[in-house]
């Protein structure tokens, strides 16, 4: 039995390492539904992220890891062009999955929704994923090869 019947999480998943499974994971053992945003390459750009992966590789790499590693799972992916998308809008909405790094984007959002008159969601703060040498793991640090997709470090040679 799920605790929320629908959820709403958010992000780029340009390079999708573990700390994103790790949010997944959680998303799906407590929602019957969860909706994804997934980051718009304009968006994207306005908050400074220069992606290796457009709009619509990164929306196919997402949906055939959810369908590879969370099979049977009731999902949606919607654009975002905006820090919030559905999660503003959308009543049936109960709760927030966010990281330890964009935690207080939960405290923005029940603040949007109290504007139109909607419930406050509640807000579940996942831990960060560490990186073998105990530093979060990212898409950047991915990018600069100082760990790979899982954490392990890159020796450099």
């Amino acid at each position: 039995m799920s605790k929320f019947s629908l959820i709403a999480m958010g992000g780029t998943f340009d390079i999708i390492h573990r700390g994103h499974l790790t949010l997944l994971s959680n998303a799906f053992e407590i929602s019957a539904k969860v909706i994804i945003g997934l980051t718009s390459d304009e968006f994207a750009a306005k908050k400074g992220k220069i992606p290796n992966n457009k709009y619509e590789q990164r929306l196919d790499n997402l949906k055939k890891i959810i369908s590879k590693d969370f099979p049977n799972i009731s999902f949606q992916i919607s654009k975002l062009d905006n820090d919030f998308g559905p999660a503003v809008l959308e009543k049936e909405v109960e709760a927030l999955i966010v990281s330890d790094e964009t935690s207080n984007q939960g405290n923005i959002l029940n603040e949007l929704r109290l504007a139109k008159n909607l419930p406050p969601v509640q807000i579940i703060v996942v831990p960060m994923f560490m990186a073998k040498d105990g530093t979060r793991i990212s898409t950047t640090r991915i990018k600069n090869s100082e760990i790979d997709s899982e954490g392990n470090l890159l020796s450099i040679d």
